[in-house]
C-alpha cells in the first residue's frame, strides 16, 4: 500500500515529489547541479570540483542527467576530444532546490555549532 504525504495524496510513481527525488536521490548529483548553476563546464572542472567521485560515477550521473533533460553535452572536435555540460531550462528550475538545500545546510551547521559550545 503506497503511504501518504501530509495532503494525503499517495506517494507512488504519479507523486511529483517522488519524481524530482528519484533524480535528486543519487549520489553527487545534486552537487553537480549545483556546480552547473554557475554555468558551463568541462568534464575535467566538474571532476576537479567533486572532490572524491570516480570517473565511472561522474559519468554515469551526466548521462542520467542527460537522459532526464536537465543537462545538455557538447563535444567539440578538438584533439583531444573537449566536452562541456549545462543545465538545461529544465536544469535551471533546480535551483530554487539548491538553494533551499544551501540555505538549510548553513542553519543546521549553525545549530551545531551553536549546540556545541
Amino acid at each position: 500500500m503506497p503511504t501518504e504525504n501530509n495532503s494525503g495524496t499517495p506517494c507512488n510513481d504519479t507523486c511529483p515529489v517522488r519524481k524530482t527525488a528519484d533524480i535528486l536521490e543519487h549520489k553527487w548529483v545534486t552537487l553537480i547541479i549545483r556546480d552547473l548553476l554557475s554555468g558551463k563546464k568541462r568534464y575535467s572542472e566538474l571532476a576537479t570540483s567533486l572532490a572524491g567521485i570516480s570517473a565511472k560515477v561522474l559519468s554515469e550521473r551526466l548521462q542520467q542527467l542527460e537522459a532526464n533533460g536537465l543537462i545538455t553535452r557538447t563535444v567539440y572536435p578538438t584533439v583531444p576530444p573537449s566536452t562541456e555540460y549545462q543545465l538545461t531550462a529544465l536544469g535551471q528550475k533546480l535551483e530554487l532546490v539548491i538553494r533551499a538545500m544551501q540555505e538549510f545546510g548553513s542553519q543546521l551547521s549553525n545549530i551545531r555549532t551553536n549546540s556545541a559550545d
